[in-house]
């Protein structure tokens, strides 16, 4: 590379590329917000209305984000897909169904693909939603709802490649979402329940009771039992602590590695000692229905790193620790 090439890609010269493509794509969107108005809301309306699907399509670029638009809808309460505006005349235009509503984006709004679904929409009966550049363009005023996603320039020197108006599609897609997603009064667990297979799903979704150890490996013990059986259960159990229980099974209180702390700095004589003196009464629980992931903040609330699981009477159903949430995905 020569000395001339060497500065044209220079650090400062691909700084200067870079910070003025986030100046141009951030006041493209401030514009877009300050556009906003009933039309937006017109346009979540006949969402709302909609007994079908969102049907979304784009060519193009207009095309990749029209499919990140149709995802987002999906997992956010409005079921939602990608039409293909090029493959729609050669069989898939079938999908779009009588009840569906069609988002169609093209920054011109006169997409010759986009177009030629025009008078098969207008035949069902579909609403249709444009997302363009252009207040005047076909597309536009073919459509039920117009939001105008028009930018002053692109991202790009040349004013060519599309990049802040694409970024301006996609928000506008992401603000309808949004928008549909807060009437819906879609919860955090019903995203959860799109996502089973992803990490959020597993913090969501996880109770419990299907994360906590059980059966011979509980650490129990009784309170009249020495202190050096207690500390023998704690370390063949391997959860750093000791539930200690009544006859029938109910938690009289906790011992664990601090506690041993605590006994020893009181200079109790750990060859004579029983739990019930040593041990800590009551102890930190939950119950077995409560969400992992309210166990990992009780742990941090209280600075804890293990908890018994009870049921309402106290009985000793089950213990966890932290590294049981981390191998689960919750922490």
């Amino acid at each position: 590379m020569n000395d001339v090439e060497h500065s044209q890609t220079g650090e400062t010269t691909l700084l200067h590329a870079a910070r003025r493509t986030f100046g141009i794509e951030i006041e493209a969107l401030a514009a877009l917000q300050a556009r906003l108005d009933s039309s937006f809301t017109a346009a979540c309306h006949v969402c709302l209305a909609c007994a079908g699907r969102s049907v979304v399509t784009g060519m193009g670029k207009s095309g990749h984000v029209a499919r990140k638009i149709a995802a987002t809808l999906s997992s956010t309460g409005t079921p939602a897909f990608f039409l293909h505006p090029g493959e729609a005349g050669h069989g898939d235009i079938g999908m779009l169904t009588r009840g569906d509503v069609l988002l169609a984006l093209s920054n011109s709004g006169e997409t010759a693909e986009v177009l030629a679904l025009l008078p098969y929409v207008k035949r069902l009966g579909v609403p249709l939603i444009a997302l363009t550049g252009s207040r005047d363009s076909t597309l536009a005023r073919a459509a039920e709802v117009h939001l105008d996603v028009a930018v002053a320039v692109e991202a790009c020197p040349h004013n060519l490649a599309p990049t802040a108006s694409t970024t301006a599609a996609l928000v506008m897609g992401d603000a309808l979402a949004v928008a549909l997603l807060t009437a819906r009064g879609f919860s955090a667990d019903d995203f959860a329940r799109s996502h089973p297979g992803g990490s959020l799903g597993r913090r969501l979704l996880l109770h419990v009771e299907e994360v906590m150890r059980s059966g011979d490996a509980l650490p129990r013990i009784a309170p009249q039992a020495p202190l050096a059986e207690g500390l023998v259960e704690m370390t063949r159990k391997g959860l750093g602590m000791t539930a200690i229980l009544d006859e029938e099974g109910r938690v009289l209180g906790v011992f664990t590695d601090g506690d041993l702390r605590r006994a020893l700095d009181r200079r109790i004589d750990v060859h004579r000692a029983t739990m019930s003196q040593v041990m800590t009464r009551g102890g930190r629980a939950i119950g077995p229905r409560e969400l992992a992931t309210a166990a990992a903040q009780l742990m941090e609330r209280h600075r804890v790193t293990a908890l018994l699981v009870t049921d309402e009477a106290r009985h000793l159903l089950g213990a966890l620790n932290v590294h049981d949430l981390m191998r689960a995905g919750v922490v």
